[in-house]
């Protein structure tokens, strides 16, 4: 039987009573559906994960008895920093939560020309506690004890002015250099994936003004999640610990 794992935004200690926060207990008896007495692992991004026994449930809150720490860690070599267009709905959910579960170690959602999802600054925020709780959700699922950082939205002339790692990859069509073609990075690589309109001219010449090479990626034409999810797959296999 596969052990349940939980995200916790708390402190952890071996031999220590938690009462979860609210959220955190929800998800536990209405999700889960976790018993008293049933186990579980919990990790809260800080390193390793924690077993742990749920020593009472009932409406006003649930109860864990944190048991023993183990230093798992499941981090890739490879550092990915992912700029991630803004697309429409699940689309993102999806590219989001794949990209975690390969292993990226940042995500920044990046607003472009072409994009057809406009954001206030409410809603901005808005996203980003919904974005976090998919990340959270992936970790439980894939076994990462580490989270990736998850960034605020941004424009993307801010994203390609931030500290990013020296190897830097935009894909375009029809480009004839691909992945295989490229230096391998030492420890780190940022990747930019465009909007569903695919990114304009001035923005390309911007990102390769940055420093970023553009990269071809196959003859055919993937919507934003499918070029996020396969090129992290991609350089996972040849630079990272898939392949």
């Amino acid at each position: 039987m596969r052990i349940s794992r939980l995200f916790v935004d708390q402190p952890l200690a071996e031999g220590a009573m938690l009462q979860l926060e609210p959220e955190a207990a929800h998800y536990l008896r209405n999700v889960l559906r976790l018993k008293k007495g049933f186990q579980l692992t919990v990790f809260n991004g800080q390193g390793g994960e924690y077993s742990a026994t749920v020593s009472d449930v009932h409406r006003k809150g649930v109860m864990l008895r944190i048991d023993g720490w183990q230093d798992v860690s499941l981090e890739s070599s490879l550092a990915i920093e992912l700029g991630l267009s803004v697309s429409r709905g699940e689309r993102m959910d999806v590219a989001i939560q794949k990209a975690t579960e390969l292993g990226v170690a940042t995500i920044t959602p990046v607003i472009t020309q072409h994009c057809v999802v406009k954001l206030t600054e409410e809603r901005r925020l808005q996203r980003h506690q919904h974005w976090q709780n998919i990340v959270y959700r992936a970790c439980e699922q894939c076994g990462r004890n580490t989270p990736p950082v998850l960034n605020v939205t941004v424009d993307f002339a801010d994203w390609l002015e931030s500290d990013l790692a020296a190897s830097r990859i935009i894909f375009e069509p029809a480009k004839a250099d691909t992945l295989k073609s490229y230096p391998a990075p030492k420890d780190a690589v940022a990747v930019l994936i465009g909007p569903e309109g695919g990114f304009s001219e001035e923005e390309v010449i911007a990102a390769q003004s940055a420093g970023f090479a553009a990269l071809g990626f196959g003859p055919r034409v993937v919507r934003n999640e499918t070029a996020a999810i396969a090129s992290i797959a991609a350089m996972q296999v040849l630079w990272g610990d898939m392949g």
